[in-house]
């Protein structure tokens, strides 16, 4: 496992302890000296951090990538990244969430190839199992399909039944590619994941009509949303839950709300991202996982439609 940080800087402390994890999980992880690089609010120039970044590409002995930390800095790689960097080299499971919704995208819309919307060192890892849930951790580096995911809490706001392709992430990462050359283009019949913090009602109320003006909503099949964690007004007069509840009243499948992936209050769920997924939002909300992110990675039936 190779730890980078294409993002923000991080706590030394905590990185150490995130170490001492992975160890007792079973990894071997590897890094280098240039991942505790800063430069202002990053780690380290985009030149440096992409460099990584294709060097753990090309290592043929690193089997996964895990992203250190979100925060910023992420979109400063895309000019300097390429699919060649990817198609070719050993198939590297790539783990993160939050600013690393901007990799996640464009290695799903602009290379094709699966990765993980999963926990990263900072905060997380390094917390122990009280922050992210294990079991779906580990089965998605593993070439068994996770199956089905029915955390507790999830509700159904639309209900209904229906599969695709899974994508997404962090809204205002996903938005905020839409204009340039990495723009964020699921295919249309995708299950839509939208995870989202410390947005005001309003924002997300904005960002929630830009999803549908843009076109993407009438893409997806089905729509996951996180737990949207301290979007809500305070004392709670208006939350980022109802607002979003509203945006999607209309939509025609099937709407799971308050699903424990990226920004959560409870353990994190790990979501391979590009793989065949089929909501389930009847009695029982769940998710059903079919195919697996590292066999399916350079050439899953998913990602060739």
């Amino acid at each position: 496992m190779r730890l980078l940080a294409p993002a923000s800087p991080f706590d030394r402390a905590d990185f150490d302890a995130g170490l001492r994890e992975l160890d007792r999980l079973g990894f071997v992880s590897v890094y280098d000296e240039r991942v505790f690089e800063r430069q202002a609010y990053v780690a380290g120039s985009a030149e440096s951090r992409s460099a990584q970044l294709r060097e753990a590409w090309a290592d043929t002995s690193v089997d996964v990538i895990l992203a250190v930390r979100g925060g910023y800095g992420s979109v400063q790689l895309l000019p300097f990244l390429s699919a060649g960097d990817v198609h070719g080299c050993p198939p590297a499971a790539f783990i993160g969430y939050s600013d690393l919704t901007t990799l996640h995208s464009w290695l799903g819309c602009q290379v094709g190839v699966a990765s993980i919307h999963g926990p990263m060192l900072d905060r997380r890892i390094s917390a122990g199992p009280d922050r992210y849930d294990t079991t779906s951790f580990l089965g998605s580096l593993s070439a068994t399909p996770l199956g089905e995911l029915a955390p507790d809490g999830v509700e159904s706001l639309r209900h209904g039944e229906a599969d695709g392709p899974l994508f997404g992430g962090t809204i205002s990462q996903l938005l905020g590619s839409l204009g340039t050359p990495w723009a964020f283009e699921p295919p249309r019949g995708c299950v839509l994941f939208l995870d989202e913090v410390g947005e005001r009602p309003y924002r997300l109320d904005r960002m929630c009509v830009q999803l549908a003006q843009s076109g993407l909503l009438a893409k997806a099949s089905a729509i996951i949303v996180g737990q949207l964690p301290n979007c809500d007004e305070p004392g709670g007069a208006v939350t980022g839950r109802a607002v979003v509840a509203d945006a999607l009243a209309a939509f025609p499948g099937p709407v799971l709300m308050d699903f424990p992936s990226g920004h959560t209050t409870t353990p994190l769920v790990t979501l391979p991202l590009g793989v065949h997924t089929r909501v389930i939002a009847n009695g029982a909300p769940r998710v059903v996982i079919t195919e697996s992110p590292v066999m399916g990675q350079w050439g899953n039936e998913a990602m060739r439609q």
